[in-house]
């Protein structure tokens, strides 16, 4: 057990007092519970972490100061790495001490976060953010010597938490998960009193703009945290409305100032949490800072007292420290026209894969150079939907499923046709009506910015973990690689790729020019007869399997059938795994309805949730 975690936990005499949380905490408390530990991560994704070169990564910051002082404004270069010929220093000399946070902090500010092993990607994700933020006043906490180890050699600063936890991803909500929302607690208590500002983060959180200038505007906070508010407070960048605030406040992105309210808050809540280890570390922290709420510090700051009537707390304002859902859902920063600070994945579906997925959509996620260039090449194909589905009529659970299900015909053909050609499938943008949360609701939320129809994430609809898990190939057929939507667009898709196209045309068969032969009509265009079946497309496409981007202008009748009926058998397996489901509906236990990927082989298929215990069950 490392020095500085023995340092800060003192046994407490007794279980703290229960306190009430009222229903709107809880509500936004459960919506951000997925955070950067929830759900089951692929050891295997782990495992090509490490195997993979990340010199890529590697871009200098737009300033290159070297030396080195302790509080200095001049930090060593991060993506430096050691010499491959030295040697990796012993394990002591990574311990957390003052001297080594005062190596790093500049402007006596240090951010920090904190992970093991599963999590490199993430974390290399966001020291770079802030590095080409020109931000280097950073320290990541290893919770594993595997991690320490690759981070080192990468360059990173980082420091041992003497934890040794495991180095693949843990269950939400398992003894592991508890231990790991502790050891946020107890590195707070530690770094608070060796007198810096600390900024601490999550790891499945990326910065876009330097927020460093930001928090200073408020010299006077003890605390300034994030937030789960899903209804603007603010409409520009000052700080949300506290008085208007009745989400739960997130501890995935808050400043702490050394002073005596903020070490006397962090103690208390360590306190709490190594008395009873059944209270969240999230609940822990909004039940202490909401002992007492008001009144305001002064007129124009946005900062209140809170906790014991003496710690002057701001909360960031929602729309620009943004959380999965008003980052990805409502898009608020972008229909109140500022500038996003920060992104961070919550309100999600498809835990640590789901996290990935949505920072992929949104092109923040840096992926090793073979992410964008995969083995086999990839398919693409422009999504067809008619302006009635997507604009017509009220926006309720029938035209929602209506629209989600004309789509999701086109994604099932789209698969298909990667699994037979063996490509890598670049998923089309998603269009929903309602929302999808984890209670009962109206269709979107009230109050909230949220536009009907909207781009909603893939995990809106799809299980994103499941896609991307190794199913058994004896059960489920081959595996089928994806892509996010925005892929394509991405700025690091390499030019070889780009150059490398070919677009297939869908046409009716015995019309001109169209046959299923691998005769281009000209140059990067293929005519292809609609309808077409496994053997035809693997006789024509055959050709083509040095060819990078293979896009169809449609996927509407582009597939008819497999001649494999044993491989279609598998490849329907795994269909079906693929969906998830929409909630919910208000006024009925259950509330959530089943997507079904063939919907349309069912007469009077219907949206609705179940309506006896037999029924709640996917459609498999």
């Amino acid at each position: 057990m490392g020095g500085w975690r023995n340092a800060v936990q003192e046994a407490a005499a007794s279980k703290p007092l229960f306190l009430t949380i009222y229903t709107t905490i809880i509500v936004g408390i459960v919506a951000t519970s997925f955070y950067v530990f929830s759900a089951i991560y692929s050891p295997s994704a782990s495992t090509s972490t490490q195997s993979i070169s990340t010199s890529w990564l590697s871009s200098p910051p737009l300033s290159q100061n070297k030396a080195s002082q302790p509080g200095s404004n001049q930090l060593k270069t991060i993506w430096e790495a050691p010499p491959s010929n030295s040697k990796m220093p012993p394990l002591e000399s990574f311990k957390l001490t003052k001297e080594l946070v005062g190596e790093r902090a500049k402007d006596n500010v240090i951010i920090v976060t904190f992970g093991n092993f599963a999590f490199m990607d993430f974390i290399l994700t966001w020291v770079k953010h802030l590095t080409d933020l020109d931000v280097s006043n950073l320290l990541v906490g290893a919770m594993d010597t595997k991690l320490l180890e690759a981070l080192y050699w990468e360059g990173v600063p980082v420091f041992d938490m003497g934890s040794h936890m495991s180095t693949i991803d843990v269950g939400w909500g398992s003894p592991t998960f508890h231990k790991m929302g502790r050891e946020k607690v107890l590195l707070i208590n530690a770094i608070l009193p060796f007198g810096y500002e600390l900024l601490m983060c999550d790891t499945d959180m990326v910065w876009l703009k330097d927020p460093l200038p930001y928090l200073a505007q408020y010299p006077d906070a003890d605390i300034l945290t994030s937030s789960d508010q899903v209804v603007p407070t603010v409409v520009d960048d000052r700080l949300a409305d506290w008085k208007q605030v009745g989400a739960a406040y997130n501890i995935g992105i808050f400043h702490w100032r050394p002073t005596e309210p903020a070490i006397k808050l962090a103690k208390e809540w360590k306190d709490m949490l190594l008395a009873d280890d059944k209270i969240w570390d999230q609940n822990g922290f909004n039940e202490l800072a909401r002992k007492q709420t008001g009144p305001a510090v002064d007129d124009d700051s946005g900062l209140f007292y809170a906790f014991d009537g003496t710690l002057k707390l701001g909360i960031l304002p929602e729309s620009i420290f943004c959380s999965g859902h008003t980052y990805f859902v409502q898009a608020m920063y972008e229909q109140l026209r500022l500038e996003p600070y920060a992104l961070h994945t919550t309100f999600q579906y498809g835990g640590t894969e789901g996290k990935r997925h949505r920072l992929r959509e949104a092109m923040v996620f840096y992926d090793p150079p073979e992410y964008y260039d995969a083995p086999g090449g990839f398919l693409s194909f422009k999504p067809s939907i008619p302006k009635s589905l997507l604009l017509d009529g009220e926006h309720n659970l029938e035209s929602h499923f209506s629209l989600i299900n004309y789509q999701m015909k086109q994604i099932r053909s789209a698969l298909a046709i990667a699994s037979l050609l063996n490509r890598t499938l670049v998923m089309p943008p998603l269009w929903c009506r309602l929302d999808r949360l984890w209670f009962s609701h109206p269709g979107v939320l009230e109050g909230s910015m949220t536009r009907q129809p909207f781009l909603c994430p893939l995990d809106h609809i799809f299980e994103v973990n499941v896609m991307l898990k190794d199913l058994p190939e004896e059960e489920f057929g081959p595996a089928i690689n994806i892509r996010e939507y925005s892929f394509l667009n991405n700025p690091l898709l390499p030019q070889q790729v780009k150059e490398s196209w070919l677009d297939v045309q869908l046409c009716q068969e015995g019309t001109e020019d169209c046959h299923a032969s691998s005769n281009t009509s000209r140059p990067g265009l293929l005519r292809f007869p609609k309808n077409s079946t496994e053997e035809m497309f693997k006789t024509v496409f055959s050709s083509f399997k040095d060819v990078k981007v293979i896009q169809f202008s449609s996927m509407q009748g582009a597939f008819y059938s497999f001649t494999d009926k044993t491989r279609e058998e598998k490849f329907r397996n795994r269909m079906k795994r693929y969906v998830g489901i929409w909630c919910c509906v208000e006024n009925h236990t259950p509330g959530h309805i089943y997507y079904d990927m063939y919907w349309d082989e069912k007469s009077g298929w219907k949206p609705a949730p179940p309506q006896t215990p037999e029924e709640d069950h996917p459609p498999f």
